[in-house]
């Protein structure tokens, strides 16, 4: 159960999480309740990477389980940021950023090993790149539209390439 757990765990977790942060720039969650959030995918996150270990040592789920240990740092940035009073915009903004373009990267990296379905990993990866630069464009520019869509797009992304991966594989 807890291996059935962990395969099928990243394709509701995944959403959520996005749906979680792009709820922030509409007020609808408060920067407490994104705190909690990372707090909670930190602990499954670094358990995730411990316990999954032994079964990604080899070809691309060696890619996603680095990328989840990374992930791990990321998201333990995050927690920390939005824990200091004021809150610490610059470890926030590592745990965003980062989380933003860090699947890309796997999204690739799959997309180049697998014989099937490599179109879905371009979507993943094309839903990051333009994710991350509509939300920065947004975040510079004060433009909340910009941003709420960029957050989306890295959501639907990720979701859909972390979707394929678990059904496929």
């Amino acid at each position: 159960m807890f291996r059935r757990a962990r395969e099928l765990g990243p394709p509701m977790l995944v959403p959520l999480a996005w749906a979680f942060v792009t709820a922030a720039p509409l007020a609808v969650v408060t920067e407490h309740t994104l705190f909690i959030a990372h707090v909670v995918m930190a602990v499954l996150l670094v358990g995730f990477a411990a316990t999954g270990y032994a079964d990604m040592r080899e070809g691309v789920l060696r890619t996603w389980w680095r990328i989840i240990a990374v992930g791990s740092v990321l998201t333990l940035c995050g927690v920390v940021g939005l824990r200091l009073e004021p809150t610490n915009v610059a470890l926030a903004s590592v745990a965003l950023f980062g989380w933003m373009l860090l699947p890309a990267a796997g999204f690739v990296e799959t997309g180049r090993r697998v014989n099937e379905g490599t179109w879905v990993y371009a979507v993943g990866t094309t839903g990051c790149l333009l994710g991350v630069t509509l939300y920065a464009v947004g975040l510079i520019w004060g433009v909340q539209t910009s941003m709420v869509g960029g957050l989306a797009l890295v959501g639907f992304g990720q979701t859909a390439g972390i979707f394929d991966a678990a059904i496929r594989y």
